[in-house]
């Protein structure tokens, strides 16, 4: 009996990050970086909308049983999502440009997977 190999979290993530993007692209970001890394922390999607820079957590459930997606978006995750950013403006020379931080929240319900996007999460 041949055994299927379940994909591994990395990848099953990346998957939901390219269906984010493609929500995100359909409503007018311009996505300019992804899974950007500095000094340990990561942001999912960094995009453009209008002239403001937009930091992205992609979030993913099977189901909403536990929580909702963006109730794992802890405290401490968004400060070092922060922390990142600041290394992203750094290192890009980017200064006096606005900024904002949310969420794109993905589960599953009924088979279909539910997206939500949340401006300004934190």
């Amino acid at each position: 009996m041949i055994r299927k190999e379940k994909p591994s979290k990395r990848a099953i993530g990346k998957n939901w990050e390219e269906t984010a993007e493609q929500f995100l692209r359909a409503k007018g970001f311009e996505i300019i970086e992804r899974n950007y890394v500095y000094n340990h922390g990561e942001i999912d999607l960094i995009a453009k909308e209008n002239e403001e820079i937009v930091f992205i957590e992609v979030k993913f459930r099977n189901n909403a049983r536990f929580g909702l997606p963006e109730e794992f978006v802890t405290p401490k995750k968004q400060e070092r999502i922060r922390r990142t950013a600041e290394g992203f403006a750094a290192e890009r020379n980017i200064t006096n440009i606005s900024c904002r931080f949310d969420v794109v929240s993905i589960h599953m319900e009924k088979g279909k997977p539910t997206i939500t996007h949340l401006r300004n999460a934190f």
